[in-house]
């Protein structure tokens, strides 16, 4: 399979992960869910994207406790600013149309953006990418 769709597929993946959390998140919470489904969801998308694009994107290994944490930094502080392009698109959404649907569709257009963006970032900054011996 190649880098791109796995890439996707993780995206996917990721999202579906972030969506279904910030759901649970809007039927549980007694009052205001908005922000607490959208920061609980980024926080869940956040851990499952960085373990996949770790594994199964850029091939990286465990090498220390500090190499690691270098590397969760790097990768939070590039998620930061993708994060923002995100929840600027979901809120904007929401606020234009004020429907899950919307807000869910705003969501998915700045995550899309988002991830292109990443992992330009990541693939430069964070990880060296390496080639798995099927896609040399």
């Amino acid at each position: 399979m190649s880098l791109f769709i796995r890439y996707v597929i993780f995206a996917v993946v990721s999202t579906l992960v972030n969506f279904a959390v910030q759901e649970t998140v809007v039927r549980t919470a007694p009052i205001e869910p908005l922000m607490l489904s959208i920061l609980a969801g980024t926080i869940a998308g956040f851990a499952v994207k960085y373990v996949l694009d770790k594994k199964w994107i850029f091939y990286d290994v465990y090498t220390s406790h500090a190499g690691e944490a270098r590397k969760v930094a790097l990768y939070g502080l590039f998620s930061v600013l993708t994060t923002i392009i995100f929840w600027s698109f979901e809120i904007a959404c929401w606020t234009m149309w004020e429907t899950n649907s919307a807000k869910y569709a705003g969501g998915a257009l700045g995550l899309a953006i988002g991830y292109v963006s990443k992992y330009t970032l990541d693939r430069r900054f964070v990880f060296q990418l390496k080639k798995a011996p099927h896609d040399a």
